[in-house]
């Protein structure tokens, strides 16, 4: 089985700010504010959370192919 990540890199949109999270193991994050310019991010369109649609790495549900949040 492989080792799942939980901490993400998101890149906001709008200032292109970086920061290291650490991701929920047991529900989705659907907002997020940046710390630089305070954008509320939200998911894009088919995507379950904000790491999905901002972060170098996915969700862990997502990583373990079980879908987001009980669903896909």
């Amino acid at each position: 089985m492989t080792e799942i990540v939980t901490t993400s890199t998101l890149t906001c949109p709008e200032c292109g700010h970086r920061k290291t999270e650490t991701m929920p193991t047991d529900a989705c994050q659907y907002f997020y504010e940046c710390e630089q310019c305070h954008r509320l991010l939200t998911p894009q369109a088919g995507d379950c959370c904000v790491f999905c649609s901002y972060g170098d790495v996915p969700c862990p549900p997502v990583q373990q192919e079980s879908g987001c949040c009980g669903g896909d």
